[in-house]
């Protein structure tokens, strides 16, 4: 899987599909019913496009354990659309049989360790693909954490296997909210377990500076790619020259033109001709 890639949604199907070069694609896994997938996704898959499940509710880092339906559901997925590899969040949604309907950060202790990696080990059993993890954007830490982000990864990495799906976009919004320097960040994250790369866009939200609030970044997939993350793309990629990169947009779409100009965008920072990697495929 190489090249610039784009998420799947049925409000651009059409637009996705005449993407020139289009190097593969994401559809969220939960919205695709493994015996009859959407239409735009089989004709992508038919085309050659590599297609890469994306799952948001699978609740790895819960400690209820894994919902195997799930995880039969992301693996029926990955069958049924011939995908390379499939790909979850570092993060839980469910605890006490509740449904937050969002995706909230682990606490990075050993314990929510062990759970991680006990979830995802029984996730991989389920699949005959790759597994990538990604680290979602939180605008909250746990107290009490023993681990920085990048030494928690890299141990859920080293003890799983699984592959890092880097979002720079999460990277520059937990960055901007905790006060830290986003290319330290990068500095520190495992590069050389990246499988692909998202890019999406965010918005900031002013907070009272007479009452000491900051405000806020929120990495909302709604709005344009802001100048920051492409910047911040490029320094990824001069480190490690990631084979694959997406724009990542879920609501708010722009008319197909400047959807098409952020594609380009995206090719050109990671360094993509025509927009073709220039690196070797993962």
């Amino acid at each position: 899987m190489q090249g610039t890639g784009v998420g799947w949604r049925p409000e651009i199907a059409g637009v996705v599909a005449d993407l020139p070069g289009l190097g593969f694609c994401e559809v969220i896994a939960e919205s695709v019913d493994p015996a009859a997938p959407p239409r735009g996704v089989v004709e992508l898959r038919d085309r050659g496009v590599p297609v890469v499940p994306h799952g948001v509710r699978l609740s790895l880092g819960s400690a209820d354990g894994l919902d195997r339906r799930r995880a039969e559901h992301l693996a029926a997925c990955a069958a049924a659309v011939g995908a390379p590899l499939v790909s979850e969040h570092v993060s839980f949604t469910r605890v006490a049989g509740r449904d937050a309907g969002h995706l909230l950060p682990v606490p990075r202790t050993r314990e929510a360790l062990d759970v991680l990696v006990a979830n995802v080990t029984t996730t991989q059993a389920e699949l005959d693909v790759p597994l990538a993890l990604e680290p979602i954007a939180a605008l909250v830490d746990w107290p009490g954490e023993e681990f920085t982000e990048a030494e928690f990864l890299t141990r859920l990495l080293d003890r799983t296997g699984a592959l890092l799906l880097l979002d720079v976009a999460n990277v520059h919004a937990n960055a901007l909210n905790r006060g830290a320097d986003p290319r330290a960040v990068l500095d520190a994250l495992p590069l050389d377990r990246i499988a692909y790369v998202h890019v999406a866009g965010g918005s900031e939200h002013d907070g009272d500076a007479a009452a000491g609030d900051p405000g806020v970044y929120h990495d909302t997939h709604t709005d344009a790619v802001p100048d920051e993350v492409l910047a911040l793309l490029g320094e990824l990629c001069d480190r490690a020259r990631p084979a694959a990169v997406m724009l990542e947009r879920d609501g708010h779409y722009p008319p197909a033109a400047q959807l098409a100009a952020e594609v380009t965008s995206i090719a050109r920072t990671a360094g993509f001709r025509d927009p073709r990697p220039t690196s070797p495929a993962v």
